[in-house]
C-alpha cells in the first residue's frame, strides 16, 4: 500500500473521527479507507484507533502517532508547495489553546470572518489559561498574554498584539476604601490576581518616576480571569485584567480604572508554537490574519478617539 496516503488518510479519520467521511473526502470506499488504517497499525504494530459501529477514537498510542503524522505531513506539503514554487490552501484542524478571555464577541467575529476566508481549515479551541504541552497534547498554536521572561525558551514566540493589562474596581468598592492619587497609595490595597500573569501580591508598574513596586495584600487568585472580572463588578477588590476584557465595563461606569496613566502592565499576546522550520500554511494563515485584525480594531479605535 501507499504509506504516504495510508498517513493521510489515517489523519483525516482522526480529525473527522469517520471512516465514511474520511473515506469521502478521498474518494475511495469506507471500506478500502479501514484498510489503509490497518495498514499501519500492522505495520506499526499496535491499534491506533479505537472502533464502535457509532464512534471512531484515538487509542493513547493513536494520539501521538496522529500528533506527529499530522506535523510531518504538514512539513511535507510546505517542502512541495516551496519546491514547487506554489502555495499551499490552508486546511485541516487547527488546534488552539488561549486564555478564557478569549471568549469574546471580537475573537467570534475574528473566526467567522477566517472561517469565510478559509473554509477547509476546522478549529478545536481550548479557552483555559492553562500552561499546555504544545508537542505532546497536540496543539499547533498557543496564544499567551505575558511578559517575555516567561515564555519557554524551547518553542517560537511571535509578538502579535500588545495587550496592557490594568487595575480595575467597582465604583462602590473605591467609594468604600478611597481613589488613590498616586502608586504608592495603592500599597496594602486588596488585589484581585491572575495566576497566568506570573506576578505575586508584589507589582512593578512603569511610571513617569520610574518602576515603582507596589506592595499589595492578596485578595483572591485564581487562573480564571472570568472569575476575577465577576467579583470585581461585586466590589470585592481591585483586580489586574486585560483591557480586551474591561474596557466596555469601564465605558459603562460599572468599573472604574485605577490610575491608568501609570498602574498598568504593558504586556504582549504572542502566538506560540513549536520549533519547526516549516510552519503550516493553516497556521501560519491564522496568525497573519489574527495580526491584521487587531491592527484593524487599532486604527478603529484611534479614530473613533480622534473624532471623540
Amino acid at each position: 500500500m501507499d504509506t504516504l496516503l495510508s498517513l493521510r488518510l489515517f489523519c483525516t479519520v482522526a480529525e473527522l473521527k469517520s471512516f465514511t467521511a474520511a473515506a469521502d473526502r478521498h474518494e475511495m470506499s469506507p471500506t478500502m479507507a479501514s484498510k489503509h488504517v490497518k495498514f499501519l497499525e500492522n505495520r506499526l504494530g499496535t491499534r491506533l484507533l479505537n472502533r464502535t459501529s457509532r464512534h471512531v477514537s484515538l487509542t493513547e498510542a493513536g494520539a501521538l502517532y496522529f500528533n506527529q503524522a499530522k506535523q510531518t505531513l504538514e512539513a511535507l506539503d510546505e517542502v512541495e508547495a516551496a519546491v514547487g514554487n506554489t502555495s499551499v490552501v490552508p486546511s485541516g484542524t487547527l488546534k488552539l489553546a488561549a486564555p478564557l478571555w478569549f471568549d469574546n464577541p471580537r475573537f467570534s467575529a475574528m473566526l467567522a470572518r477566517f472561517d469565510l476566508l478559509y473554509p477547509e481549515v476546522r478549529f478545536d479551541i481550548e479557552l483555559s489559561g492553562r500552561a499546555v504541552n504544545l508537542v505532546e497534547e497536540g496543539f499547533d498554536l498557543q496564544f499567551r498574554a505575558t511578559v517575555p521572561e516567561a515564555l519557554d525558551p524551547g518553542l517560537i514566540a511571535r509578538s502579535i498584539a500588545d495587550m496592557p493589562f490594568y487595575l480595575v474596581a467597582s465604583p462602590a468598592y473605591l467609594d468604600r476604601v478611597g481613589r488613590p492619587e498616586k502608586l504608592a497609595d495603592l500599597n496594602g490595597s486588596k488585589l484581585l490576581l491572575c495566576k497566568g500573569m506570573h506576578v505575586g501580591t508584589a507589582v512593578p508598574f512603569e511610571s513617569s518616576q520610574g518602576r515603582e513596586v507596589v506592595k499589595f495584600q492578596a485578595g483572591l487568585e485564581s487562573g480564571n480571569e472570568s472569575l476575577l472580572h465577576r467579583v470585581a463588578l461585586e466590589g470585592m477588590g481591585i483586580a489586574l485584567l486585560p483591557d480586551s476584557m474591561v474596557e466596555d465595563d469601564v465605558a459603562a461606569g460599572r468599573l472604574e480604572a485605577v490610575l491608568p496613566d501609570s498602574a498598568q502592565l504593558a504586556t504582549k499576546i504572542y502566538a506560540i508554537y513549536p520549533s519547526r522550520k516549516f510552519l503550516s500554511a493553516k497556521v501560519r494563515s491564522f496568525i497573519d490574519f489574527f495580526i491584521t485584525q487587531v491592527q484593524l480594531i487599532n486604527r478603529e479605535r484611534e479614530e473613533r478617539l480622534h473624532v471623540a
